[in-house]
């Protein structure tokens, strides 16, 4: 078979509206997402697509500078393209590993198309036809614009968590907090658990809490329908810690984020970790998820999908790595339904009974919406980026780790 081989890489910074502003531990998103949007061309007229964080000058460079490492790459050289942009000693000082994993997204696009065959059944053949989401609660400012959407207070959150069960069919929730102070959360999560009691829940404050916090919050969430217990502290130490503590599953995206990690987590006793939460742009790829997820399942450790703010190509990515992870045994996390719009053809994605179809056209499933594109670059343009470490409602605030400046409530 003729090979195709990389010509061209195109990199489209875009922001796209939410909402209304995500609060997070340490900062939040400012009322949109940013994302850069890779393309990938071959020799044979083919375009995959790709997908990472952040936007801009340097984002766009740093993708679109691969090429000199790349042009001439044979898309199916899966592996010898991880060594040529991600070697382990080089990325000690050039880590790409996002950037690879944008490029890994075409490639396996390219492929799909090449073959007629989605992007799931190059990995392995699904073993699942959707996969389902939680709801991903958050703290919200109002919007900036309609002075709607605001969720502070413990109704508005109950309130909010019932409007996307009715619109979309979740039946877990994971709220997202470290915002406001401890005690203030602790109330709020057991409302909304209170008010759906037939549901899931997890909680994740990004490792803002004290030892002594975390543990009194991990004991007064004890009684519910609990998932997991997601990164309520920093480090591997401090979660084995919290464990003889706490009786409910810890589960991380910070500490285990690549196979070094993971082995740690693994060999060292007790484990910190009982869940790992997979991204396809944090371990650079689909295909290091499905690895990591094989070692999850031989060492007994449970395992999730995160979310890192994505548009429709990599909730494709997402949707194709969940159907062929036969361990994925909770609902997968995304921010997508916080999104007022995408850059694909068709829209946003539709959730059903809280599960999203996982696509069946040949590569990815999704096109580029070139109109949408175009919009969103111009909105990117006009904008800029935001500091998602910053929280625009509190000038000059930064967070403490463990942290103890908590948003007024």
């Amino acid at each position: 078979m003729k090979p195709s081989r990389i010509t061209h890489i195109r990199a489209t910074p875009v922001t796209v509206p939410l909402q209304a502003p995500l609060l997070h531990s340490n900062g939040a998103h400012w009322g949109r997402f940013v994302r850069t949007i890779v393309e990938v061309e071959t020799d044979d007229g083919y375009v995959g697509l790709g997908e990472f964080g952040g936007g801009g000058e340097v984002a766009s460079a740093g993708i679109e500078s691969l090429i000199t490492y790349l042009k001439g790459h044979n898309v199916f050289e899966l592996e010898s393209l991880r060594f040529a942009i991600c070697n382990p000693t080089a990325s000690l000082y050039n880590n790409r590993t996002q950037l690879h994993a944008a490029i890994e997204f075409a490639c396996l696009d390219i492929m799909g198309q090449r073959l007629g065959v989605p992007v799931a059944e190059l990995l392995g053949g699904r073993v699942r036809e959707t996969v389902e989401f939680a709801s991903y609660l958050f703290f919200r400012l109002p919007n900036d614009k309609t002075g709607e959407g605001e969720v502070r207070t413990a109704d508005q959150l109950v309130a909010h968590a019932k409007a996307l069960q009715a619109e979309h069919g979740f039946t877990a929730h994971k709220l997202k907090g470290g915002v406001y102070a401890p005690d203030y959360e602790l109330n709020a999560y057991q409302a909304a658990a209170a008010a759906l009691p037939k549901d899931r829940f997890r909680y994740d404050p990004n490792s803002a809490f004290s030892l002594a916090d975390a543990i009194r919050f991990g004991q007064g969430i004890a009684h519910i329908n609990n998932d997991y217990y997601e990164d309520p502290v920093f480090g591997m130490p401090q979660l084995s810690r919290l464990r003889e503590f706490v009786r409910i599953p810890i589960a991380t995206n910070t500490v285990v984020v690549n196979f070094e990690q993971l082995a740690m987590n693994i060999t060292t006793q007790p484990r910190a970790v009982d869940v790992v939460l997979l991204d396809t742009t944090f371990w650079g790829g689909i295909r290091p998820c499905i690895k990591a997820a094989a070692i999850c399942d031989t060492f007994g450790l449970g395992v999730a999908v995160h979310s890192s703010g994505e548009l429709g190509i990599q909730l494709a990515t997402m949707l194709h790595m969940g159907a062929v992870v036969p361990n994925l045994g909770y609902a997968a996390d995304a921010h997508y339904h916080h999104l007022t719009d995408d850059i694909i053809v068709g829209g946003k994605m539709k959730y059903v009974n809280g599960a999203i179809a996982v696509p069946t056209g040949p590569g990815l499933g999704v096109t580029l919406n070139r109109d949408k594109l175009r919009q969103y670059h111009e909105l990117f343009r006009e904008l800029g980026g935001y500091t998602y470490d910053r929280d625009p409602s509190r000038p000059g605030w930064y967070p403490l780790v463990p942290n103890s400046r908590w948003k007024a409530s």
